[in-house]
């Protein structure tokens, strides 16, 4: 027991001069953010805060072995803190958002920015304009669900903005439950309402429950719309805290047909990250045969991993295609610089959308 108490007193004396260490280091962010609004710099820096990572790393010796990943997650969300107080001084510490609060979109944003400005936003268009003009650091939207698929208007809003990437993934597991006013109950509920997505993802229990079903904006909306109404006979379909923030009751807990249901959100920003690992691409080919074949060959001849592909229709050119991909790699390698090099020769056209890691939530 001695052994564990002097170990406990070893934590408590280095999380002291860690405070006082974080503050120091706060000051000095404080000073950077200063110098930034004064010469108009961005708050992102994103090939320096990469060197710093790796520079610190190697400062852990023989021990990165050891404790090098755990470092690494430390650092990373320091910066992050860092970016999000530069961001408050700069006045630049809005995330957009599509719906309203209480909707997924707005529980993922608090998950990835807990200390920045939540915008909301009646559409994803809007959000993506947002972003493009600079009134919102950031903008946060569903991308894929693991159950309903792609959110396919995300992705062609991805395709024509080319002045955006995306900044980071981040994966929402979603449990979705049928909420009504209070006192009423399962067997009264002949209405429900809530985003077409959500609709899919609980179709085997509507189908057992029996009721009509209407499209909503967002789950959120959905529930609001059942609050205001103050009707038994209309639920909604959302998440636990959207039936708190609107006075509602659960009528049927995780509705969702998977358990496992999960709602991949994307960051995009104005700015592209350095490193990762996982880059995405958008990309067009000739419209003729093999040329589709002959990227993927390539893809796999230089050694990466092909983990998504997807197809959307060519806007205002019919029955051709442009295609979403996601390698797994870290794009600064010199391994992936010869493989855009060779997508470059083989595509009509490509582009990088994203670098991020897979799970790295950074705000």
């Amino acid at each position: 027991m001695d052994k564990l108490l002097e170990a406990r007193a070893e934590i408590d004396a280095v999380d002291r001069e860690m405070a006082a260490l974080f503050c120091r280091r706060m000051d000095a962010v404080r000073a950077v953010a200063a110098y930034k609004m004064e010469h108009g710099m961005p708050v992102l820096d994103a090939a320096r805060e990469e060197q710093v990572v790796q520079k610190n790393l190697a400062l852990l010796g023989e021990k990165r072995a050891l404790y090098g990943a755990y470092y690494e997650d430390l650092l990373r969300r320091e910066m992050a803190l860092s970016r999000a107080m530069q961001r408050r001084m700069l006045g630049a510490d809005t995330v957009a958002y599509q719906g309203v609060e209480g909707a997924f979109s707005h529980i993922a944003l608090k998950r990835l920015f807990p200390h920045s400005a939540a915008k909301s936003l009646p559409t994803w268009a809007d959000v993506f304009e947002e972003v493009s003009r600079g009134d919102a650091a950031y903008g946060v939207l569903p991308f894929e669900n693991s159950s309903a698929g792609d959110v396919s208007e995300v992705l062609d809003l991805c395709f024509a903005h080319s002045e955006l990437y995306v900044w980071d993934v981040y994966d929402l597991p979603v449990r979705q439950n049928l909420l009504g006013v209070a006192g009423a109950r399962l067997s009264d509920v002949r209405t429900v309402l809530s985003h077409q997505q959500a609709l899919w993802q609980c179709a085997p229990f509507l189908k057992r429950l029996g009721a009509a079903t209407a499209a909503v904006a967002n789950t959120a909306a959905a529930a609001k719309q059942v609050a205001e109404k103050g009707d038994a006979s209309v639920a909604a379909i959302a998440s636990r805290e959207t039936a708190q923030l609107y006075g509602l009751s659960v009528l049927a807990e995780d509705v969702n047909e998977s358990a496992a249901n999960t709602t991949r959100f994307i960051v995009i920003a104005k700015q592209r990250r350095a490193a990762g690992d996982r880059f995405s691409l958008l990309f067009t080919v000739d419209h003729r045969a093999g040329a589709l074949a002959r990227i993927m060959r390539i893809i796999g001849e230089e050694g990466f991993n092909l983990e998504s592909i997807k197809s959307r229709p060519m806007p205002g050119r019919q029955w051709e295609y442009y295609f979403y991909a996601e390698v797994v790699g870290d794009v600064s390698e010199q391994g992936a610089r010869a493989l855009l090099e060779q997508l470059e020769a083989a595509c009509r056209t490509v582009r990088v959308l994203g670098v991020y890691r897979r799970g790295s939530c950074e705000g």
